[in-house]
């Protein structure tokens, strides 16, 4: 971002300077409906009244609760710490001017934020029929707070307590449209493979798991310790959603524009962590597991895959340690993962070396890089051109199959 006639701005001194009004702008027009889209990255804020009546009752006063301070701004307060709502969290709606960074207020959010019945009207003036929702701030990407809780019985009630309400609410609400994710208990692997079965048998699919779980002080995916959970979701079907900052982001040096270099980076995160788990032997040693990438876009896969047939067939690098005797690690990369975009136009032609059936799209909706209101016409510059087989399976088919989503009687195109 740069001022006219001046030099770049980083985006996050701009914005931080920023005060938050309340105010939104009028509902857009629905969008013509081209295709049927099932979105597989999204995001939600919980609601204030989440974990009402949702936790044992003698943990329940000790619930996650929303505050108001003394300048207005209405955050969560969780064990001895608050958890800002932060702005760029839930910009869609909002004048480009209000994308700030710093808490605010659920009135100043489109209620699509956090409402799940206003979330089905702002889907429908998008024209996106199913969405994948992820956690905010407040658990992180992959629940990493509550399972950091400094009491762990009442992290794992919390946790619970935000599974249920994700099935009850949230999907319950509207099974058809909104597709339920779980997050995980991590401190104990075979309490949390009992929570991924617990979850599958109401109709879960999905688990948003960490990218890269040493960094948040657990152990490696080398080290054995995840077995149960791995177990757990190859046997139900459960997709491991790996969501790129669940575990923190490419690290920016001081005086570099901090929001700009974070948002770029996502490819180059995608792309270590897809390494590392493609190298821990879980999707050879399991080959019904699942493993989507989430908010990652396709850019950097073909680049994985060359790189991945250049060590294995020719360069000394690959074969000492990869566990399998009949299939190349690009194998198993077609073969168990799965891949998201918002706007790749330059790699799309590279679908097919990527597998078709393993590109899925996304509206990331609320946050800065949605493609709200504009999704479908945003989709038809880049895809409408493809043969139609190909649109269905990018836009919906493949979303559909992966997470058990039901499709509307009539499918576009």
């Amino acid at each position: 971002m740069s001022e006219p006639g001046g030099a770049a701005v980083p985006l996050l001194e701009k914005l931080g300077t920023a005060k938050a009004s309340g105010r939104l702008l009028p509902d857009p027009e629905p969008r013509e409906v081209r295709y049927t889209v099932i979105s597989v990255d999204d995001h939600l804020v919980e609601p204030p009244h989440l974990f009402e009546g949702r936790l044992p009752a003698r943990l329940q006063d000790r619930a996650p609760r929303i505050v108001e301070d003394a300048d207005g701004r209405q955050q969560w307060v969780y064990e001895d710490a608050v958890h800002a709502q932060i702005g760029l969290n839930a910009v869609s709606g909002r004048p480009f001017d209000e994308w700030i960074t710093e808490a605010i207020r659920f009135d100043q959010m489109r209620r699509g934020c956090w409402d799940v019945h206003a979330r089905i009207r702002d889907m429908d003036l998008d024209g996106v029929w199913a969405s994948l929702a992820f956690p905010s701030s407040l658990p992180g990407f992959c629940g990493r707070v509550f399972c950091a809780s400094k009491d762990q019985e009442l992290g794992l009630a919390t946790l619970r307590a935000w599974n249920d309400w994700m099935a009850e609410e949230w999907h319950g609400s509207y099974p058809d449209r909104l597709i339920p994710i779980q997050i995980p208990w991590m401190p104990d692997p075979e309490i949390g493979a009992a929570e991924i079965r617990r979850n599958a048998e109401r109709g879960f699919h999905a688990v948003s798991m960490p990218e890269l779980p040493h960094n948040l002080g657990y152990p490696s995916l080398h080290s054995g310790y995840w077995d149960p959970i791995i177990v757990a979701c190859a046997e139900t079907e459960t997709v491991i959603c790996l969501h790129v900052g669940s575990t923190g982001l490419t690290p920016v040096p001081p005086g570099a524009p901090m929001i700009e270099e974070l948002a770029i980076n996502f490819l180059a995160n995608a792309f270590s962590t897809c390494v590392d788990w493609l190298w821990s032997g879980l999707p050879v040693r399991y080959p019904d597991l699942k493993i989507a990438h989430s908010e990652a876009g396709l850019g950097w896969v073909p680049m994985l895959l060359d790189r991945l047939d250049s060590i294995y067939e020719r360069s000394g690098y690959g074969k000492p340690n990869w566990m399998s005797k009949d299939l190349s690690p690009s194998d198993v990369l077609r073969r168990n993962f799965w891949f998201c975009t918002i706007e790749d136009p330059s790699t799309i032609a590279l679908r097919d070396r990527i597998g078709i059936d393993h590109i899925m799209v996304e509206s990331d909706y609320p946050h800065g890089d949605s493609t709200w209101p504009d999704t479908q016409p945003l989709l038809a510059k880049w895809i409408d051109h493809l043969p139609v087989e190909d649109i269905r399976k990018i836009t919906h088919q493949n979303a559909a199959t992966l997470f058990h989503t039901p499709l509307p009687q009539v499918c576009l195109p």
